[in-house]
């Protein structure tokens, strides 16, 4: 334990990565070259870092680099990027931890965090921290939060997973580490139970909610389910989780009197990108990450303002497994100009979807999450749904299978026939549509026992 800290040296995270009124006052006001020559110093050490992992070299190597090939930031673009693919590739030649560890070679690095990825989109990753680059990830989701307006006067009811995924021991840490509120580790369904959440905020007086909006919204319904009103039986004032497209309305409706905010970030980088008291975009802490968007299938940065696959460089991570052009594969775009609360830093649109859970039908790209969104706003339904991918006759359908509210719909046919005209209309694609009652997607969905809902099955 002490040795822990000793390598992750708080006062020197918070030095490098200020949070709070130091950050407000101080890295967020830099210039645009003083930020740039902050990221030069850090892109330099990280590349030292990055050609003694052997995943790196061999990557690197394949693409005819040699040390000393990039110069600096201008020169990101000629390394290639990667993916999680290329990392389970690795893991699968070199078992059971890949080549990307980073855990040889280490000096003076002893303390190592081993934790997973969910396996939304397959196995569960294996993921590394250091304790430098564990501490920083905490305080730049610390910096976040403290950003949209949590207190250590908050009573925090987390809905994040535990076991090996990071997602809940992350936030915890985060929290008590750095914001200093008191937290409820309550976990996804599977851990406790809907109904108990739901208690235990109005027993201990939760403020705010943090975790992945679809289960923050079941939460809501769950509550009204037991004869309580959001927003006034739990009066909760702030949530702070994962959005997606159209999030922010969905939220407000469901628990009412609460300011909502997003944030973006993926397992193997931690946060990159929140949203402040402004709601215009998701400010990228470009003190500690350099982002590009790529063209999906040429793997080229893409101009400002045009979707593409958000691709992160992480500038503190020069200890255990350093993430240097990690494609991703999340879809968004960087928004132009500058946000108007004093932060110099680009912002991003905000997460739009997954490059590889697309859907290409009938020549038109859809993502499961823009049909959430959708479905969200249309009277009747409880925003829980699943898609299923089939083929028929030779031809590729999207079955949608959508909750009518409880007490169920009078007339389901209606409603079912509403929700194909508002899909196509909005989408540009006729789909199939399959109205059950209220919990009928859960067993398909795992709403109750994953952090990240599965919204697309593939069953062709």
């Amino acid at each position: 334990m002490a040795a822990y800290f000793q390598e992750a040296d708080p006062a020197r995270v918070l030095a490098a990565y200020p949070i709070g009124d130091a950050f407000l006052q101080g890295t967020a006001r830099l210039g645009v070259e003083a930020l740039r020559a902050v990221q030069e110093g850090r892109f330099a050490a990280l590349m030292r870092r990055g050609w003694e992992i052997p995943f790196y070299r061999r990557l690197w190597g394949a693409a005819g680099l040699e040390p000393g090939d990039i110069k600096g930031i201008d020169d990101l673009a000629k390394l290639p990027s990667f993916s999680k693919s290329d990392l389970m590739a690795s893991v699968e030649a070199y078992p059971p931890f890949g080549d990307f560890h980073g855990m040889d070679g280490a000096e003076g690095r002893r303390s190592v965090v081993l934790h997973t990825t969910s396996g939304t989109t397959g196995t569960p990753q294996p993921l590394f921290f250091g304790a430098w680059d564990r501490e920083v990830q905490n305080a730049l989701l610390a910096r976040a939060y403290l950003l949209q307006g949590m207190t250590a006067r908050d009573v925090v009811h987390s809905t994040y997973g535990f076991g090996m995924v990071n997602g809940g021991h992350y936030i915890r840490e985060a929290v008590a580490r750095f914001v200093g509120s008191l937290f409820l580790p309550a976990g996804t369904g599977l851990e406790t139970r809907s109904e108990q959440q739901v208690a235990l905020m109005r027993r201990f007086g939760a403020t705010a909610i943090v975790g992945f909006a679809d289960y923050i919204l079941k939460l809501a319904a769950v509550a009204r389910e037991a004869g309580l009103k959001p927003g006034r039986d739990i009066p909760i004032r702030m949530i702070s989780g994962h959005l997606g497209a159209d999030g922010h309305e969905a939220m407000a409706k469901a628990w009412p009197g609460a300011a909502v905010y997003d944030w973006y970030g993926v397992g193997d980088t931690g946060i990159i990108a929140a949203e402040g008291p402004d709601h215009d975009g998701l400010y990228i802490w470009e003190d500690a990450h350099l982002v590009e968007i790529l063209d999906p299938d040429r793997l080229t940065p893409v101009d400002t303002g045009e979707r593409g696959n958000i691709c992160v460089t992480v500038l503190f991570k020069n200890t255990i497994y350093p993430v240097i052009r990690f494609n991703t594969n999340d879809v968004s775009s960087i928004l132009p100009g500058r946000g108007g609360i004093g932060i110099g830093f680009r912002r991003l649109a905000g997460f739009q979807g997954r490059s590889d859970n697309m859907v290409k039908l009938r020549g038109i790209n859809v993502y499961p999450t823009g049909i959430g969104a959708i479905l969200n706003e249309i009277m009747g339904l409880n925003g829980e749904y699943v898609c299923r991918l089939v083929r028929r006759a030779g031809q590729e359908e999207l079955i949608v299978m959508a909750e009518a509210s409880a007490p169920a719909v009078a007339d389901k046919a209606a409603l079912g026939q509403h929700v194909r005209d508002v899909l196509r209309q909005r989408l540009g694609v006729a789909m199939v549509v399959e109205l059950t009652e209220a919990g009928g997607t859960a067993a398909l969905s795992q709403i109750d026992a994953r952090q990240k809902p599965i919204r697309l099955i593939d069953e062709r």
